[in-house]
């Protein structure tokens, strides 16, 4: 374990630990508040991503970014997004297994760093690494549970969205339960002091 972002950082990029370091442009390391208390979690980066080194900069990525800002949260001042696989895998396939396992580890030392009180999963791949293994995202979005102190959640992955339209509403409702689980959060930590 790292004790602190730089390093954790530093020696992310130069990870060799698979082979989607061969073809990779950029290790999409994460990007926004490093003190923030909500995480979101993608499955891996794809063309645009890998191209200029951070997460959901492409078509989904400005989609999510639209759902954020109707949700008060913004990926540089209040949320911070990582990927499960800090590079891309070919042609955007579902990371495999062992990719997976390969960089769990920078990810696991990401939330331990940032200790979030929520985890925002973006899609199947993430929900089912992170909140379970037989997570159903069609019927389980916008659920939370709790493991430990944390919320967790999940919601459609923007990319999806994209190319199924009629689901945005149903996503659009996964952040307003967000919103309210912030406030309710918030709400509850004030009470303590």
């Amino acid at each position: 374990m790292f004790e602190n972002w730089e390093e954790l950082k530093e020696n992310c990029l130069n990870c060799r630990k698979c082979s989607l370091c061969e073809a990779r442009s950029n290790v999409v390391f994460g990007v926004g508040n490093p003190c923030a208390k909500v995480m979101f979690i993608g499955e891996g980066p794809g063309r645009n991503e890998d191209l200029q080194g951070e997460p959901f900069v492409g078509a989904g990525g400005q989609l999510l970014d639209k759902y954020l800002a109707a949700v008060d949260l913004d990926r540089r001042t209040n949320i911070y997004i990582a990927n499960i696989v800090k590079c891309r895998p070919p042609q955007n396939r579902d990371p495999l297994q062992e990719e997976q396992e390969a960089c769990m580890d920078w990810l696991r030392n990401q939330t331990a760093l940032l200790r979030p009180k929520i985890i925002v999963c973006l899609g199947r791949i993430a929900a089912m690494r992170i909140i379970k293994p037989d997570f159903k995202i069609t019927r389980e979005h916008g659920q939370f549970f709790k493991k430990g102190n944390i919320y967790m959640t999940a919601t459609l992955h923007p990319a999806a969205l994209l190319r199924n339209p009629a689901q945005k509403p149903a996503a659009f409702d996964d952040f307003l339960k967000l919103r309210d689980k912030i406030d309710e959060l918030q709400a509850d930590i004030s009470k303590t002091y």
